[in-house]
């Protein structure tokens, strides 16, 4: 049971940081790490798109596998039949990944421009629908940019299919990796 004196001991953000601190160096090493290997990924996309594909592949078949398991849990059958038959279908999905993942490729790059080009006109519709007084133009010109993203990659689709995962998982890559090495320089300037 906790008390008033015990909910005041809650600790404060910077000894929960103050570990981290003396890590700063594994941090920016990391970020160094994921830099590196995003501008690995630019310098093959195909390759990254392949191996972005694998591990897209591998989390279908843990969540099948996952689905089938959870179908052992519900008590009717309907429900049974209905999760054991999407897990299977997860699991399959996946190892038909694995057999051709260029063909997979194809088949997520239509759906990364398609869920873009959705997401820029959720977002403009949005923006167009908040009060002129916030910063509605942020919001406005983050719609155009993704949805015109989405249009460039379904305008190119399917020859780009053995690329753009590649490059996008490069790119963020890169980001990640300048994010961990500006939160490590962050720790360090703060010992």
């Amino acid at each position: 049971m906790t008390t008033a004196s015990d909910t005041s001991q809650t600790p404060s953000l910077g000894s929960t940081i103050a570990p981290l601190r003396a890590k700063w160096g594994w941090i920016v090493a990391l970020g160094v790490v994921y830099v590196i290997a995003g501008f690995v990924a630019l310098g093959s996309v195909v390759m990254a798109t392949v191996a972005s594909v694998i591990v897209v592949g591998a989390m279908m078949i843990v969540a099948g596998v996952t689905e089938v398991i959870g179908a052992f849990q519900v008590k009717s059958w309907g429900k049974f039949l209905i999760w054991a038959l999407l897990g299977v279908l997860y699991i399959i999905a996946g190892f038909l990944t694995f057999g051709n993942p260029l063909f997979a490729a194809v088949l997520l790059t239509l759906f990364l421009g398609a869920s873009l080009i959705a997401s820029g006109v959720v977002r403009l519709f949005l923006a167009f629908s908040m009060k002129r007084e916030s910063p509605w133009i942020w919001v406005a010109l983050s719609a155009v940019i993704t949805l015109l993203l989405g249009v460039l990659i379904l305008a190119r689709w399917p020859i780009n299919s053995v690329y753009i995962l590649g490059v996008f998982l490069g790119i963020d890559l890169i980001f990640a990796g300048a994010g961990w090495i500006s939160l490590g320089f962050g720790l360090r300037r703060n010992r």
